[in-house]
């Protein structure tokens, strides 16, 4: 296969074959570098060598009526996870404190449930204002379903981005949950857009889909324009339905990065939950494709400590990227000219080291 031809087509903004898209999946392992390094052609001319690192805080933990099989928040789940109400103002603040402190782009405000109640949007809205008014990070907010009433509240109080994942394809969805459905998903992702907010969504993957089904994952969150392309790799929390499932390698897991990252070349695609515990000693491999990480802990499972992000990123030549000084009400491109990278060497590694966050220290 010749994996810069695919490269060319992305750069030329055609859209790669359903033959070569499972060709991509199915890289010998012999030309994985191969087909990496045709990708990282692609990232490099959107995106250059700057990485948006987001930094999640669950501000709602589990109570969720939900049965998504992946989930340690469902009330169906004998995970053992914290369980708790909304959390104060006070301490959304000190996340996004904790945000700054790790150089992060994006601070993204996180509560589990079906759909937020009126009183927790507005509780979220009111953080964000005050949040926008005393730090430069772009807010994402993950808050279930949405309809554009309530989109429209989160964006006037300067939040930018709704996160609300396709998780998986249409066609896989019934295996993965039952209480409510994929196009329930994509009504909230065209509630967002009609609020004029830019809309982040990806998936979980290794939940047992083929790879025709995360290639007609991938081709709808194409169709749909989403900006930001978050991807999980499941992590089988024990006591989930899902706990068991065990599908993927480090080596699938690039060829799953490189696959969206040929479908989707110019949005940000970030290597979300499972980075650590899938990819392990490639995950450098992955920048190369994808443009994101999250930094930090993720909801309820541990991420790498901070400061060793920043050194991975530092060692493999990339730098992380800054947000606007200002809000905007209309995204515009994190990688124009002039934007300077978030840190410049060991330095300030070595004082992010010095930083407590989100309980990793």
């Amino acid at each position: 296969m010749q994996w810069q031809e695919l490269a060319e087509q992305a750069l030329g903004g055609k859209l790669i074959s359903r033959e070569d898209a499972s060709a991509v999946l199915s890289v010998p392992e012999e030309e994985l570098l191969d087909l990496v390094s045709a990708c990282y052609r692609v990232r490099r001319h959107y995106h250059g060598k700057r990485v948006k690192l987001n930094m999640l805080i669950n501000a709602k933990s589990g109570l969720c009526p939900e049965d998504c099989g992946y989930c340690s928040q469902s009330v169906l789940a004998q995970s053992g996870v914290d369980r708790y109400p909304l959390q104060s103002k006070e301490t959304l603040l000190e996340g996004a404190r904790q945000a700054m402190a790790v150089k992060a782009h994006t601070y993204c405000i996180v509560i589990s449930g079906r759909r937020p109640s009126s009183r927790e949007l507005e509780h979220v809205a009111s953080a964000v204002r005050e949040i926008r008014a005393t730090y430069p990070l772009r807010i994402c907010c993950c808050m279930g379903l949405l309809n554009e009433d309530e989109a429209r509240i989160l964006q006037e109080a300067g939040a930018e981005r709704i996160n609300h994942n396709l998780n998986t394809s249409e066609e896989h969805y019934g295996e993965i949950c039952t209480t409510h459905t994929y196009k329930d998903r994509v009504d909230t992702l065209g509630a967002v857009k009609k609020a004029g907010m830019s809309p982040c969504s990806g998936g979980i993957l290794g939940m047992g889909e083929t790879d025709d089904q995360i290639i007609d994952l991938a081709l709808s969150l194409r169709a749909l324009d989403v900006d930001s392309i978050p991807l999980n790799f499941l992590i089988p929390i024990a006591g989930t339905p899902l706990g068991g499932v065990e599908t993927l390698t480090p080596q699938k897991c690039l060829a799953i990065l490189c696959l969206f990252r040929l479908v989707n070349p110019s949005k940000e695609i970030r290597i979300a939950g499972g980075r650590e515990y899938h990819l392990r000693s490639l995950q450098p491999l992955g920048l190369y494709v994808a443009d994101s990480i999250f930094i930090g802990d993720y909801l309820t499972t541990r991420g790498e400590v901070p400061a060793a992000d920043l050194q991975m990123l530092e060692d493999a030549g990339f730098v992380a990227a800054t947000a606007p000084r200002e809000p905007t009400r209309k995204l515009q491109p994190d990688y124009a000219p002039g934007l300077a990278p978030a840190f410049s060497g060991s330095a300030e590694v070595a004082a992010v080291a010095e930083t407590i966050v989100g309980g990793n220290q």
